[in-house]
């Protein structure tokens, strides 16, 4: 009888370490450094909105049609203004630098003026909201929380001692 009680406290010890497993393993997802540009086809004087996610630190935009944008690393977006002399139905490169890593993404020139009702009338003004997920930390001990992993041993050791409590009284009560 005494076995089947231990059994059943373990059984609840690692239900509870279970239900923990997908919150860890979403803040430590490691999705990668991904970069776009919005929208894809400009005409000259136009405005893009360049996304820069999955990176820790400020991130380094670059082409030959406009001047260099850093995206600081609290944001994930920030705005360009594309050359008015930007030859018509060019496709130019636009380079994203993460510390080592990079991406590069085209941007061609369109002839006319495109309808994009997306394009804010101050494109210096941040979009909103401008804090998503956190992902692509990276790595098993990236964003290592000792408070959250105290909370969580705690009620884990609650959950057993209350388990073990419950069933030395049961024993106690059974032998009496």
């Amino acid at each position: 009888m005494r076995a089947i009680r231990v059994a059943s406290a373990a059984l609840l010890g690692v239900s509870a370490l279970a239900m923990t497993a997908p919150a860890a393993q979403a803040q430590g997802d490691n999705s990668g450094f991904w970069a776009t540009v919005r929208p894809t086809t400009v005409a000259p004087g136009e405005h893009v909105r360049l996304r820069a996610t999955g990176c820790e630190q400020s991130v380094t935009v670059s082409s030959g049609v406009f001047d260099t944008v850093t995206i600081p690393r609290w944001r994930t977006t920030a705005w360009a203004r594309v050359d008015r002399d930007a030859r018509r139905g060019a496709v130019y490169e636009v380079s994203f630098y993460c510390g080592t890593f990079w991406q590069s993404v085209d941007l061609t020139i369109a002839g006319g003026r495109p309808d994009r009702p997306d394009r804010p009338d101050r494109p210096d003004r941040p979009e909103q909201p401008e804090h998503g997920v956190r992902a692509g930390e990276g790595g098993t001990l990236a964003g290592l929380n000792l408070k959250e992993i105290g909370l969580g041993a705690a009620l884990i050791t609650a959950a057993l001692g209350t388990a073990y409590h419950l069933s030395r009284r049961r024993t106690e009560e059974d032998g009496s």
